[in-house]
């Protein structure tokens, strides 16, 4: 599905090329391809789990859980880094692939030491593309995450996001946004399970002239409940959660740094800071 949408919109790109002028600006002949390196900073209230915005950094939680000695989950804060290897193939589809490590550290004990905990490949495309017209665009990202960890807890996480944005004016610097994100885990043994979640949420963004975006948005996180092994079930909630995200981009729209700030009630605040940060190997 993905080399057929790739290939489509090569082909009509081709088509308007044909019908343009010689001065029209040469498309590039080779795509953006980078390491969209991010490092997250996550805390995560006692007896809670929570996904939010990105799922790798849940993956990392149940490696964990699984080696504590005690019936209940402390309070616990991580670091941790996600290396997907990016090809932005045109301007609606991009496609990454890479690994995830981290570090945390639970109630009293000590950090853990750093390690590679999963994997993951995804894609972000337009299904549909605005361009002045009275339709939104219509983005949808998926990925598939995989633990590396050998522990009882490794599990499977599938995400997936639906977007629509609607641009206020010709340039696409300002416009309102509405989405709504499924993420299911699936745990290796049948003596844990976790429920899906599922989230709504509203937002906008808007783009200075100095290439600073701001972009937030504000939804419902419904978090279904997990019973891993012996611990004490993770109860079901209903809350709010809250994003942020400062960029700043070139003039072709690419980004060159990036910080994202995240609260997710659980119902207790669970708090997630992640530093975005770019490394181009071919840029256009």
């Amino acid at each position: 599905m993905l080399v057929s949408f790739c290939a489509t919109g090569l082909a009509l790109g081709k088509d308007e090329d044909d019908g343009e002028e010689d001065t029209t600006k040469a498309k590039p002949a080779l795509p953006n391809f980078y390491l969209d390196m991010r490092t997250i900073y996550s805390t995560l209230p006692a007896g809670t789990l929570s996904i939010g915005f990105s799922a790798p950094p849940l993956l990392a939680t149940l490696a964990n859980l699984s080696a504590l000695r005690t019936l209940n989950s402390p309070s616990s804060q991580s670091v941790s880094i996600d290396l997907p290897l990016t090809v932005d193939v045109n301007d609606q589809l991009s496609v990454y692939g890479g690994v995830s490590g981290a570090t945390s550290q639970a109630g009293t004990d000590p950090w853990t030491a750093f390690s590679i905990f999963s994997f993951t490949l995804g894609f972000q495309a337009d299904i549909y593309q605005q361009n002045g017209g009275m339709f939104p665009t219509i983005t949808v990202q998926s990925n598939v995450s995989r633990s590396t960890s050998d522990s009882p807890l490794a599990s499977t996480t599938y995400n997936t996001i639906l977007e629509a944005g609607y641009a206020l004016n010709a340039d696409e610097t300002r416009g309102l946004l509405a989405g709504m994100q499924y993420a299911k885990v699936l745990v290796d043994t049948p003596l844990a399970r976790v429920s899906p979640d599922v989230m709504g949420y509203v937002g906008g963004y808007y783009q200075w002239d100095n290439n600073w975006k701001f972009t937030g948005r504000f939804g419902v996180q419904h978090f279904g409940g997990a019973q891993l092994l012996t611990l004490t079930p993770f109860p079901a909630f209903t809350q709010p959660i809250l994003r942020l995200d400062l960029d700043r981009m070139d003039d072709d729209d690419n980004r060159l740094f990036g910080i994202t700030a995240q609260i997710a009630w659980t119902p207790k605040p669970s708090y997630q800071l992640t530093l975005r940060t770019p490394l181009y190997a071919i840029k256009n």
